[in-house]
């Protein structure tokens, strides 16, 4: 029941993710308009002199209804606003003549007819006309009632007229609530969709000063993290795909990747073809970017490698992944106008993606920085001096999981070996000793490396 009542307004009205604001008020008052007329219709059933009322009543609240029912059908509501507002300036005028003018409170319902107006214009122009019809038509309504009086059905008494004036005074007070009730609700809803939408795009901070100054500075970081990720082999596998399949697939491995980003306090950057981008520290600072990204690097490779066993088993084929971490300085902030984006620009980005294109499948491979940081809370492998592009010889290492506190210390060598730079396999000559710092840590017990 709970479902269904929830589910009520967007069947009457439309649904939110596919009408527009404007479509959906205006379906909302063209029913309320002609229930409300419906409803007046049988107030009067019981007296003699309101049959020609009640069959004004009627007959406007038919139109009313048909307004709604072409508006649910697809028609635009800007083709129908002119006949509607009209249809609303000659009921209200009618009502007013056979309800003793200004007298009497039928004309009451002109200030909620003209909000109505107003909240479905669509534009200043459209707005301006429609203040100027209903200025026209009251002007007109006085002028008549001051000179031709006769025209105007007079109260029988005045216990009558106390009666219907107090009645219709209460009800286009809250006919008026109701109605901006109602368009409070519709922009408050509007806008939680549009924030929404702002926020799957920037980060929260940023968003927030976007909508106040319509414009973000760009900010220069000290110390944060990237982490870049590349599906290795992908070219070749996706062709066993077809495009359903490839983006399915795609779509599956980045949502996942954005879970884990998000759940270690990453900001994810941006997607290009099967890479993946994401930094921590970003856009507010932090003191565990390093680790954070670490974390969250073993964690996406060692999701990815469970995924292949699984679809290898299956006989299918897929892919592995490559993950690189860096740290240091950089710049982040909002480029573009028309589409907003938010990125980080900086040595430390391409640093990063170097790690990546230097790593190896299945393995986090990241730089002496992130290292230096991370030496006592992560155990690493010494890669030795790697040759990176445009970066020459690099030292690199690989980290292969996390420390866990309080399990006795043990000592472990963990191996090490040049990098030959070969392919995307990325072979490791192991055959040689390190001729750098020593992989060698005091580890306790490891979280199983990917």
């Amino acid at each position: 029941m709970r479902e269904f009542s929830g589910q009520l307004p967007a069947r009457l009205f439309g649904d939110a993710r596919r009408v527009t604001l404007e479509q959906r008020l205006f379906n909302i008052i063209a029913l309320v308009n002609a229930a409300t007329n419906f409803g007046g219709a049988f107030a009067l059933a019981g007296l003699e002199s309101g049959r020609l009322l009640i069959a004004l009543q009627l007959s406007t609240g038919a139109l009313f209804f048909l307004f709604y029912c072409l508006s649910r059908s697809g028609v635009e509501h800007r083709r129908l606003y002119w006949p509607f507002v009209l249809l609303i300036i000659l009921f209200l005028s009618a009502n007013t003549l056979g309800n003793a003018g200004s007298v009497g409170g039928a004309h009451y319902y002109l200030v909620p007819a003209l909000v109505i107006a107003v909240i479905l214009s669509g534009s200043r122009r459209r707005t301006l006309a429609a203040v100027a019809v209903f200025g026209a038509a009251t002007l007109a309504l006085l002028v008549l009632e001051g000179s031709q009086p006769e025209l105007f059905t007079p109260y029988a008494d005045p216990r009558e007229r106390f009666y219907d004036v107090t009645g219709n005074l209460i009800f286009v007070q809250v006919f008026t609530a109701a109605l901006v009730a109602v368009l409070s609700g519709g922009l408050n809803q509007e806008r939680r969709l549009t924030d929404a939408l702002l926020l799957s795009v920037l980060p929260e901070p940023v968003a927030r000063e976007l909508k106040i100054y319509e414009r973000v500075e760009p900010r220069e970081y000290e110390s944060a993290t990237v982490l870049f990720t590349d599906f290795v082999g992908f070219t070749r596998i996706a062709e066993a795909f077809t495009p359903q399949q490839l983006v399915s697939e795609l779509d599956l491995c980045f949502r996942r990747f954005d879970e884990i980003a998000r759940r270690h306090n990453l900001e994810k950057i941006k997607t290009i073809g099967d890479a993946y981008m994401a930094a921590g520290g970003v856009p507010e600072p932090n003191t565990t970017h390093a680790r954070d990204c670490v974390r969250a690097a073993l964690e996406i490779a060692r999701f990815v490698t469970e995924t292949r066993a699984a679809k290898t088993a299956a006989g299918l084929p897929y892919w592995d992944v490559r993950v690189g971490v860096h740290t240091g300085e950089l710049v982040a902030g909002v480029i573009g106008r028309e589409k907003f984006s938010y990125d980080v620009w900086g040595d430390t980005v391409n640093t990063a993606s170097r790690m990546e294109s230097a790593g190896a499948p299945g393995r986090v491979n990241v730089s002496r920085a992130t290292y230096e940081l991370l030496r006592n809370d992560f155990v690493f492998e010494y890669r030795g001096r790697v040759e990176a592009k445009g970066k020459g010889e690099v030292e690199m290492f690989f980290a292969n999981g996390e420390r866990v506190a309080g399990s006795g210390p043990a000592e472990r060598e963990v191996g090490c070996g040049e990098y030959d730079g070969r392919g995307d396999e990325h072979d490791r000559q192991t055959d040689d000793p390190c001729d750098g710092p020593l992989g060698v840590e005091v580890a306790g017990a490891l979280r199983a490396a990917p």
